[in-house]
């Protein structure tokens, strides 16, 4: 094979590559899209009723514990519930601190989408009630210490 020959092979692999990685992306921006607009919107929607002022006041001292606005608890029931996108899509709508996106995000990577992720924890042997606990726990965990440390 010559040098053109093989510049010419490269360059299109390139562009076949470049294509792909483009659809594929446009395939996963859409996927997050359709998670993450409409709780965005449903989030902002709840702030100007006081649905979210009552579930904000219930869970108020759990999250006083973590450093988190009570609000923040819906972008946790939104994560642990729907899964990852929807905790960030209701986390958006918020105004938090440096330090209480922190420790939100940081939580919601310890726990998320529980029911499905401890469905298959659960089909692999482990204990439906041993994935969740630890989840949670090292979830709290880190918020507490995190809220100490920052």
């Amino acid at each position: 094979m010559r040098l053109s020959q093989f510049i010419k092979r490269v360059i299109t692999l390139y562009k076949e590559s470049a294509v792909r990685g483009f659809q594929k992306g446009i395939r996963t921006l859409w996927g997050l899209a359709k998670i993450v607009i409409p709780v965005y919107f449903i989030v902002t929607f709840l702030g100007y009723t006081p649905i979210l002022d009552i579930v904000s006041g219930l869970f108020e001292p759990v999250m006083n514990i973590v450093g988190l606005p009570g609000e923040a608890s819906l972008s946790l029931v939104l994560g642990n519930v729907v899964n990852i996108y929807a905790g960030v899509g209701a986390m958006a709508t918020m105004a938090l601190t440096g330090k209480q996106a922190t420790i939100l995000a940081i939580m919601l990577s310890f726990s998320h989408s529980l029911l499905l992720e401890s469905a298959v924890a659960n089909k692999a042997g482990v204990g439906l009630g041993l994935v969740v606990f630890i989840r949670v726990g090292l979830a709290l965990l880190s918020g507490i210490v995190l809220n100490i440390i920052l």
